[in-house]
C-alpha cells in the first residue's frame, strides 16, 4: 500500500461533531427567560437537567448572585487592566480566602485552560520531561505540547497504567532533572480517579517524580473546605505536587486556582506565567461571586452541601445497581457514564431520553474513543430523588429499544468497554441471508470469485493464492497473515457481497509523519515490535483497490451491510485485533453514514491512479494523445534518458537478479517512513519468479547491461489489468537516469504490448503518474480502534522530532 496522507485531526473531529449536531444531540441552545438548575429548556420543552458540572448547585445560590450584582454596581462589568499592573479591589480578599482553603499560596487564573498555558511552561524546565496520562484533559495536553519548541520530551502512558509510568520513569531517571506526570484528579467522562496513594509511593521510590494534577472535576463536592479529591487523598500538599482547581463548575463562580507549596516555584509562576501576565483578569462580578463561594467553603456549610449531594449520588448508584445498564466505572463521584458503543446508538439513546424529559450529555470522540460513545450523566443538588429514579426507569426502558433500533445488542456494548457480560448472542443478521467465512481461497469457487472480484489489483483468485503462499509459513510473525473470505448470499444462493480480509501485524505509526516513525525506529532497534498491533484489514498491505463487491440494489443489500459490520466486530474480538481498517473507498461512498454511526473514523488516503489503454495500439499513439503539457514533460524529462538505458522484461530471473531485486526494493522501503510497514518475507521474490503471472521490468545502463538501475514488479490480472505492484531503485543513480520516470513509461509501454486495457497504477507518486496521463481518484479509509491511545500518542509526538 502506498504512503497514506497525514490526516487532519481537526477535520476528523469536525466530521464527528457535525454528525452529532445533525442528530440533534450537540451544539444545542438552552431556552427560557430564567434558569433554576433543576430543569433546562430545549426547543420549548422543560427537561430535568442531568448534564451540569455545577454539582453543588452554587451557581444558583442567592449569596453568590447578590455579590456579583453588587460588584457590577460598584466596579463595573470589567476591570480592564493586566493583573501584572494592578488587580481589581476584590482580588486581594479572594486570594486570601482561597489561600486559607488550601493552606498554601495560590495563583488565580482566568480559567483552567489559560492557567495551564501559563503554569506548565513556567514550572517545567528545559531539562525536565513530561509524561501525560492519555486521558488527562485536553487543556493540559495542549499546554504541555507548547514545550516541544524547547525540546522538552513529552511521553504518554495508557490511562492509570502505573507499570508503563514506571518504565518511562526508568527511561529518564538518569538524564532528566524532574519527571512530571500530568493527570486529572477526577476524569470528566467516566468519573474515575487518579490512583493518588500508589502514585505517591512511586514518588518515594523515584525522587525526581513530580505531579501536575488537574482536579477541576473533583472540586467542592469533596475534601476539606471543598478543596477536592486530590487534596483529600494527600491530606497535605507536598512540594512535588502542583494542584489545579476551579472557581467555576462546582465552585459556582469563574476562574481557576493553582495551589503550590514550593515557595521558589510559586514565585516563578506568579511573577510571570505567560497568560497570567498578558490576559485580562477576572471580571468584578466573578471575583465577588467567588468570594461568596469561598466563604461557604470555609464554613461548616460546605460539608452539609457535600452530604446532600452524596445522598443523591448514593441513591443514583443504588437505582443503577438494580438494572443491567452498562455503567462504565463504579465510583463515588457525581459523574456517571452509560456506554452505548456505537455513535448512532448514543444519538438514539440521548434523543429518547430527551423526549422522556431528561437532558444528558453525549460522550463522543475525541473525549472518548468513537466505539466507546455513551451518555454522561451528572448528579447535582438540584436533582430530586423522584426525577433521579425517573431517569433510571427511562434508561432501563429505552436502552434495549435503542439497541434494537440501531441494530446492535448489549453483548456488543459490554465488549466495547471490556465489561463482563453473561449472555452469548449469535449474529443478528436476516435469516434470509447465508454468511460464509472461509480461511483459504482454495475453498472459494474460482469462477465466481473472479467474476465479482477479479480484474483489479493483485486479488483475483490466482493473486490471492500467490499471497497466501507468500505470507504463510514464515519464521517471523509479521510475515504471517491470516486470510478470511466473506461471501454473503441471498436465499437463492446468489452472492450479494464478497470481500477478503487479513489479520496481520502493523506498526502503530504506519500512518504517522516520517520523522515520528524515524524516532520510533530507534526504539525498535532494542524492541523490534515496539508500538505494533494486530490489525483486521479489508484487503491487505500488498493490495490496493475496491476490495469488496456489494449489490446495493438488492432488496437485502442493507441487511447485508449491517450483518457485515457485526461480523467484523466479532472477528476482531475472536482474532484479537486492536484495530479494524476498511479501506479504498471513494469520496462519496454510500457506506459513509453507516460506518460513522458504527464507530469508524474516516482518514484520507493518497490519491489512487489508473491508466485507460482501450483503443491504444502503440506507445507512440499513447504519447500523442496526452495533453500538450504532458507531452512537453515526456520530451524534456523522460525521452532524453531513454537513450542512456535499455529496458527488458524478465519472466524468469536468475539468482543474481533476484538478490538485486530484494536489495533495490529494500532501498525503496526503508526510505518510505511515511508508510512505515514491516518488511515482506524474504521468499517474496522467489515466489514471484515462480509464478507465471508475475514479471519484472528491468532498467539497466547501456554501457553496463548487468547493472540494475531499477525494476518494476508487475502482475497481470485476468488479462484485463496490469498491476505494477512495487518498485525497486538504486537511489544513488536515480536522478542521473531519471529511473522512476523511465519505469513508469516502460510500464505503460509493456501494458500496451500485452494489449491490456488498463493499468492499476496504485497510490505512490500520483504527481508523476498524472504527468504520464494517469487518472487520479480520491480514496479514504475508515478506522475503528479499541481506544484513542495510539492516535493521541502520535499527536503528542508530532513536532518533537
Amino acid at each position: 500500500m502506498a504512503k497514506i496522507k497525514h490526516h487532519n485531526f481537526l477535520n476528523t473531529v469536525h466530521e464527528v461533531f457535525t454528525d452529532a449536531k445533525q442528530a440533534g444531540v450537540l451544539h444545542l441552545y438552552a431556552g427560557g427567560k430564567s434558569f433554576s438548575g433543576r430543569t433546562i429548556e430545549i426547543e420549548g420543552r422543560e427537561l430535568y437537567h442531568f448534564g451540569t458540572t455545577g454539582y453543588l448547585g452554587l451557581e444558583q445560590d442567592t449569596r453568590l448572585k447578590t455579590a456579583a450584582m453588587n460588584a457590577i454596581e460598584k466596579y463595573g462589568t470589567q476591570f480592564p487592566l493586566s493583573k501584572s499592573y494592578i488587580s481589581n479591589p476584590l482580588y486581594k480578599e479572594l486570594e486570601s480566602h482561597i489561600s486559607t482553603m488550601y493552606g498554601h499560596p495560590i495563583v488565580i487564573t482566568k480559567n483552567s485552560t489559560l492557567g495551564h498555558i501559563g503554569v506548565i511552561p513556567s514550572a517545567v524546565d528545559d531539562d525536565d520531561v513530561i509524561i501525560l496520562d492519555h486521558q488527562v484533559h485536553w487543556s493540559v495536553q495542549n499546554a504541555a505540547k507548547m514545550l516541544k519548541t524547547r525540546s522538552v520530551p513529552i511521553e504518554m502512558i495508557r490511562h492509570n497504567h502505573l507499570e508503563m509510568l514506571e518504565d518511562k520513569i526508568k527511561k529518564y531517571r538518569h538524564s532528566k532533572r524532574h519527571i512530571w506526570y500530568m493527570a486529572d484528579g477526577i476524569y470528566s467522562m467516566y468519573g474515575d480517579n487518579a490512583p493518588v496513594k500508589e502514585l505517591m509511593e512511586l514518588s518515594e521510590k523515584y525522587p525526581q517524580l513530580h505531579f501536575y494534577f488537574d482536579d477541576v472535576h473533583g472540586m467542592s463536592w469533596t475534601g476539606k473546605n471543598g478543596t477536592g479529591h486530590i487534596l483529600k487523598q494527600l491530606k497535605e500538599l507536598p512540594e512535588n505536587v502542583l494542584l489545579f482547581g476551579t472557581l467555576s463548575k462546582t465552585f459556582g463562580a469563574s476562574g481557576a486556582v493553582l495551589a503550590c507549596s514550593n515557595p521558589k516555584l510559586y514565585d516563578k509562576i506568579k511573577t510571570f506565567g505567560g497568560p497570567l501576565t498578558f490576559s485580562a483578569q477576572l471580571e468584578p462580578a466573578s471575583v465577588a461571586a467567588a468570594i461568596a463561594s469561598a466563604q461557604i467553603h470555609l464554613s461548616n456549610e460546605i460539608y452539609e452541601l457535600q452530604h446532600e449531594l452524596r445522598e443523591r449520588i448514593d441513591y443514583f448508584n443504588a437505582c443503577l445497581s438494580a438494572t443491567e445498564l452498562p455503567l462504565i466505572d463504579q465510583n463515588e463521584s457525581p459523574v456517571f457514564y452509560i456506554g452505548t458503543g456505537m455513535p448512532k446508538t448514543g444519538y438514539n439513546f440521548v434523543n429518547r431520553l430527551m423526549r422522556e424529559g431528561y437532558y444528558v450529555n453525549l460522550g463522543i470522540f475525541p473525549a472518548v474513543p468513537v466505539k466507546n460513545t455513551g451518555v454522561r450523566i451528572t448528579i447535582s443538588r438540584h436533582n430530586q430523588k423522584e426525577e433521579i429514579k425517573g431517569l433510571v426507569d427511562a434508561m432501563e426502558h429505552h436502552f434495549p429499544l435503542t439497541l434494537e433500533e440501531t441494530g446492535t445488542n448489549s453483548e456488543r456494548v459490554f465488549h466495547a468497554f471490556k465489561l463482563e457480560h453473561n449472555t452469548q448472542r449469535k449474529l443478528q443478521t436476516s435469516s434470509e441471508l447465508t454468511i460464509e467465512v472461509l480461511e483459504t481461497i482454495e475453498q472459494v469457487d474460482k469462477t465466481q470469485w473472479n467474476h465479482f472480484m477479479g480484474g483489479q489489483g493483485v486479488y483475483d483468485w490466482e493473486g490471492l493464492q500467490f499471497l497466501e503462499k507468500t505470507f504463510q509459513g514464515n519464521s517471523q510473525k509479521e510475515h504471517n497473515w491470516s486470510f478470511r473470505y466473506v461471501i454473503i448470499k441471498d436465499p437463492g444462493g446468489n452472492p450479494i457481497f464478497m470481500t477478503f480480509l487479513t489479520l496481520s501485524l502493523w506498526k502503530d505509526d504506519m500512518l504517522a509523519q516520517a520523522e515520528i516513525s524515524a524516532a520510533i525506529e530507534q526504539e525498535r532497534k532494542e524492541d523490534p515490535y515496539h508500538l505494533s498491533s494486530m490489525v483486521l484489514s479489508l484487503g491487505c498491505l500488498f493490495t490496493e483497490g475496491n476490495h469488496l463487491y456489494w449489490d446495493k440494489s438488492h432488496e437485502l443489500g442493507g441487511a447485508v451491510r449491517d450483518g457485515l459490520l457485526e461480523l467484523l466486530e466479532k472477528m476482531e474480538h475472536q482474532l484479537g485485533a486492536k484495530m479494524t481498517v476498511l479501506r479504498d473507498f471513494e469520496t462519496n461512498t454510500s457506506w459513509h453514514e453507516i460506518l460513522y454511526g458504527n464507530g469508524f473514523l474516516r482518514v484520507q488516503m493518497p490519491n489512487s491512479c489508473s491508466v485507460e489503454l482501450a483503443g491504444i495500439d502503440s506507445i507512440k499513439s499513447y504519447i500523442e494523445q496526452l495533453s500538450s503539457r504532458n507531452r512537453r514533460h515526456f520530451r524534456k524529462d523522460i525521452k532524453p534518458f531513454l537513450e542512456l538505458t535499455q529496458s527488458k522484461t524478465i519472466s524468469k530471473a536468475n539468482v543474481f537478479q533476484i538478490q538485486e531485486f530484494k536489495r533495490l526494493f529494500g532501498e525503496v522501503q526503508k526510505r518510505n517512513l511515511g508508510l512505515n510497514t514491516f518488511s515482506f518475507p524474504d521468499k517474496l521474490f522467489e515466489e514471484m519468479n515462480e509464478n507465471e503471472l508475475w514479471e519484472f521490468i528491468v532498467l539497466t545502463p547501456k554501457e553496463k547491461p548487468n547493472q540494475i538501475l531499477g525494476a518494476m514488479f508487475c502482475y497481470t490480472n485476468q488479462e484485463t489489468v496490469y498491476v505494477p505492484a512495487f518498485v525497486g531503485m538504486e537511489y544513488d543513480l536515480l536522478e542521473t537516469y531519471a529511473t522512476y520516470r523511465q519505469l513508469l513509461y516502460r510500464t505503460i509501454e509493456r501494458a500496451i504490448a500485452l494489449k491490456l486495457p488498463k493499468i492499476d497504477f496504485g497510490m505512490t507518486a500520483s504527481f508523476e503518474k498524472r504527468k504520464l496521463g494517469a487518472m487520479v481518484h480520491e480514496k479514504y479509509a475508515y478506522l475503528q480502534t479499541d481506544d484513542n491511545f495510539i492516535l493521541e500518542l502520535i499527536g503528542v509526538m508530532e513536532g518533537q522530532h
